[in-house]
């Protein structure tokens, strides 16, 4: 069946903001080039689009002939404001930024464990209502958060969890109350990684694979087929709870000491540099990513590679079991820890998975680090922000 001519239209506008949000600013003839449409369509489309406030003239392309074909056109970044947060059990860090992704302002702040939840609370939201204010927007549209912690599938909401502070919860409904105008979404942090290692980082030439994070804790994301995969309570990839040999009794369902977290965790991993004799770089945080980055530094030192080499043997433990159930094909070494053991530790985690596993699997270093988090929450909010405003132009 054929489509209707405004499903048509719709299908045609949609193709062209999304060739302007990868391409940037664009003519109508290339525009043209790219989409296959004829050239009364484009200039069809171009003219809704702009009567629709979504698309303006952005400049003129560099041409030997000036004039309405050298015009370039580009998405209205005012034309909506976002917000992204990367919520942690130590504080909040903040950008806001325009609809294309242009970041207008940006802003962190500490909040100590002994805070109780509603100064938690008031605190963060406060931070994003200044820097909202600091970077010109009046409203914002979007705000996406990224948090540690389970992900209710049936509702969006973040769960309940032992050992994660209370403030994390009960921040997301009070932005919503707070901005009434904006959609407030939450997601699972290393979902969030993942998404941006897949756009931006590490992963972008990967459909199917799986990052492994080693922060403060740990954690995995799945994206399998160009889908991140949550599982049927939202729990896929709480891989600190994963029983490992190497450990001390075993995790329990509110406790994930005595899993994977207690090899790989951020103090687990800052014990052992201790009993390794190495020191972390000043200033790291986590201390075990400083340790790590002093190791890789440390060319040849015994110690040093002694370190090295036991934490591989840590990780490729947990890893393994992952490639042993989904054959990922790649697994990509994220959070702060794993940016900081680069190349270094992701050649001695290959080595031992190519030792223990007979799936062929890369394990390639994170380029986005710990500001994969943050990333990938702004980078959710421009695509939903965009699903929205772009859905059905002059409609």
């Amino acid at each position: 069946m054929a489509a209707s001519p405004s499903t048509a239209r719709a299908i045609n506008d949609r193709l062209a903001l999304r060739l302007l949000q990868q391409e940037g600013p664009l003519t109508a003839g290339q525009l043209k080039q790219l989409t296959g449409l004829s050239r009364p369509t484009v200039a069809d489309l171009v003219e809704r689009l702009t009567a629709a406030g979504l698309i303006e003239v952005a400049g003129e392309a560099r041409a030997q002939r000036r004039g309405p074909n050298a015009k370039l056109y580009g998405i209205v970044a005012g034309r909506a404001h976002l917000a992204a947060l990367d919520v942690r059990t130590e504080g909040v860090a903040l950008v806001v930024s325009d609809l294309v992704g242009g970041v207008l302002a940006e802003a962190s702040l500490p909040i100590a464990d002994d805070t109780g939840t509603g100064p938690a609370v008031e605190q963060a939201v406060a931070l994003v209502e200044r820097t909202a204010k600091e970077a010109g927007a009046d409203r914002l549209h979007t705000v996406g958060i990224g948090a540690p912690g389970l992900i209710d599938p049936a509702t969006g909401e973040l769960r309940d969890s032992t050992g994660l502070p209370q403030w994390h919860r009960r921040l997301v409904a009070v932005l919503q109350e707070r901005l009434p105008e904006a959609r407030v979404s939450v997601e699972n942090e290393t979902n969030l990684a993942a998404l941006a290692e897949q756009r931006d980082g590490a992963a972008r030439d990967r459909d199917t694979f799986v990052l492994l994070w080693l922060g403060h804790g740990t954690g995995a994301a799945v994206i399998l087929d160009g889908t991140l995969r949550r599982g049927a309570s939202g729990g896929t990839g709480e891989i600190g709870f994963l029983p490992v040999p190497g450990t001390r009794g075993l995790p329990s369902a509110t406790d994930c000491a005595g899993g994977f977290h207690s090899l790989a965790g951020a103090a687990a991993v800052a014990q052992l540099a201790t009993e390794c004799g190495v020191v972390p770089e000043p200033g790291s945080d986590p201390e075990a990513a400083g340790a790590v980055r002093a190791a890789v530094a440390a060319r040849g030192s015994a110690a040093h590679t002694r370190f090295l080499d036991t934490l591989a043997d840590r990780v490729a433990v947990g890893v393994a079991s992952v490639v042993a159930l989904l054959d990922p094909g790649c697994v990509v070494l994220g959070g702060e820890i794993g940016q900081a053991g680069g190349e270094a530790l992701s050649a001695r985690v290959h080595d031992r998975l190519t030792a223990m596993s007979p799936l062929p699997v890369e394990v390639r270093p994170s380029t986005l680090g710990g500001g994969a988090v943050l990333r990938g929450a702004l980078l959710t909010a421009r695509d939903h922000a965009q699903d929205e405003l772009f859905g059905v132009p002059g409609h």
